[in-house]
């Protein structure tokens, strides 16, 4: 069969002849038909990430974590878990047996290129919100970040869970705009000077933001946290529930003790969830899907582009693998 294939950690993957993946008992044979091709395939490709070494004990090996494929009977599903050396951007995938729980039939009518990306972005931001930081139905939420893949899906999610009033951030006017045709009641625009962000995030809190929503980090997170110190004496009398998911901005800031001391300011990371809460979003997710409430943009590259696609930078989009 033809797959996505790496040598070494580093390599670019390239369009190369694979054996056909070998199942043992209770595994699963899939066809596949579309694998999002995500950041974190990257990083386990390099070596860098600290599942390098369980994606990729053995080479040559084929990339990629998850996908949507057919079952024999023709079913069309989305399935996660691989089987070293055999990865998901292939032709045909294994699903081990101790993966098979997962399998999800895909709703009628739903595009496999689309069923491959937007469950797991979506999960990104449903996971902190309803099982982390709990987003209660009226509150205010600022999504610093809005205009990326999994910001704009958090905007749509966070109206679908009811909150009050949705705060988004993001550096183009065009993809702002979509941002609020999505659900946003409010943008801001993070390339404007530094005084001008900061008036715009106390202006945009009113009586002040109570969950947050990080996707970059960095820069734009210093400045929301100086607006967060109160400016008299005194115990904080608001909390803002704060969580950490993505690095896109820097990953790194400058963060001043008072900010902890004062502002309410209670921190967590996105990986703050009960394990038990994941099967419980993924339905929701579909179900959400099937009802047609949540949209992703997507660019299709047919497999044998593998190398082009891997070196290709997207705006606000997803690149989804076509074998």
């Amino acid at each position: 069969m033809k797959a996505a294939v790496i040598h070494k950690f580093g390599d670019t993957p390239q369009y190369e002849d694979f054996a056909d993946p070998l199942p043992d008992k209770g595994d699963v044979v899939i066809e596949v038909k579309a694998v999002v091709l995500e950041n974190f395939d990257k990083l386990t490709a390099s070596g860098k990430h600290y599942a390098s070494a369980h994606m990729f004990p053995q080479f040559p090996a084929i990339v990629g974590h998850s996908g949507v494929g057919t079952l024999e009977d023709g079913t069309l599903v989305a399935f996660g878990g691989t089987k070293p050396p055999y990865g998901t951007m292939a032709e045909r995938a294994v699903v081990p047996e101790m993966y098979k729980a997962y399998l999800a039939p895909i709703p009628a009518d739903v595009d496999a290129g689309v069923a491959s990306a937007l469950p797991a972005a979506a999960l990104t931001s449903l996971l902190p919100m309803k099982w982390g930081i709990k987003l209660q139905a009226g509150e205010t939420i600022l999504i610093n970040g809005a205009t990326g893949v999994s910001g704009k899906i958090a905007v749509q999610i966070a109206k679908l869970l009811g909150a009050g009033k949705i705060v988004g951030t993001g550096r183009s006017e065009a993809a702002l705009r979509l941002v609020m045709q999505l659900g946003a009641d409010a943008v801001i625009d993070t390339t404007k000077s530094d005084e001008e962000v900061k008036e715009a995030f106390v202006k945009e809190a009113g009586k002040g933001y109570d969950v947050v929503l990080d996707f970059l980090w960095g820069r734009p997170t210093e400045l929301l946290f100086q607006t967060l110190v109160p400016k008299e004496a005194g115990f904080a009398t608001h909390k803002t529930r704060f969580v950490e998911i993505g690095q896109s901005a820097g990953a790194t800031i400058s963060l001043a003790a008072e900010v902890l001391r004062t502002s309410g300011l209670q921190m967590n990371g996105a990986g703050d969830i009960p394990p038990e809460a994941v099967p419980e979003a993924l339905k929701q997710i579909w179900a959400w899907i099937g009802e047609g409430k949540l949209s992703i943009d997507i660019e299709k590259i047919a497999l044998n582009n593998i190398a082009d696609a891997w070196e290709r930078k997207t705006d606000g989009k997803r690149i989804v693998i076509v074998p």
